[in-house]
């Protein structure tokens, strides 16, 4: 199977996996990025045995609401079982690195809010050590140049995502030279920096579930 084949197949396989447990009182978390459209595409077949969803972006939530899916604020929900999206990379212990998208951010709010994160990604995303990919940083606008600083001190080569806005009026800096052996340790020094909105690690909260796409079927992994 080629890239496209193996992110349709994860997609599926989530759908299949949250199906048993939704009902109409239901909110799905969806993430953002080419995979989340496809898992997006898929649910559209089952939207009438859920509530409604909750987007990680602008992007995703029109994509919802072009199959016919309801999408709600998340300051309206109180309870979610599932928040499904990709990643850029992850490691064994199920870290990952997020926000190729820009959408990082709220990504990483709707992710802390649902009770299982299930990660969906072919078998090119999954690494021994997580670096490869640069990690994104959303920061406020006036601390790009204060932060990018900062971020050389921490042994890595920030590059300015010019032209990039996120959805909540910030930049990206794209940490290129790292290789993140303490995902949990780093993701909090970053964060720690004055004018970091967030940083794209996520191993604070990390998956609880990785569907890998790979050419033998899709495997389920844990922490």
């Amino acid at each position: 199977m080629n890239q496209d084949q193996l992110k349709q197949a994860v997609a599926q396989a989530a759908v299949d996996y949250i199906a048993p447990h939704l009902n109409k009182n239901s909110v799905v978390g969806v993430g953002t990025g080419s995979t989340a459209n496809c898992f997006v595409d898929a649910l559209a077949a089952i939207k009438h045995t859920f509530d409604a969803a909750v987007a990680s972006s602008e992007a995703t939530a029109q994509r919802l609401r072009s199959h016919g899916i309801a999408v709600l604020e998340l300051n309206s929900v109180s309870d979610m079982r599932f928040y499904i999206d990709g990643a850029d990379e992850s490691d064994h212990q199920l870290n990952l690195i997020k926000g190729g998208g820009a959408a990082l951010t709220r990504e990483k709010i709707v992710a802390a809010v649902a009770d299982e994160f299930i990660c969906i990604a072919d078998e090119s995303k999954l690494v021994n050590i997580m670096g490869n990919f640069p990690l994104p940083v959303e920061v406020i606008p006036m601390a790009r140049s204060h932060v990018a600083r900062k971020l050389v001190g921490l042994g890595g080569e920030p590059v300015w995502r010019e032209g990039t806005i996120t959805d909540n009026g910030n930049y990206i800096l794209d940490v290129h030279g790292l290789e993140i052996t303490d995902p949990k340790g780093l993701e909090t020094a970053i964060n720690q920096i004055t004018g970091v909105v967030t940083n794209g690690i996520f191993g604070m909260r990390g998956a609880d579930l990785l569907l890998l796409g790979t050419s033998e079927g899709v495997k389920q992994l844990t922490a």
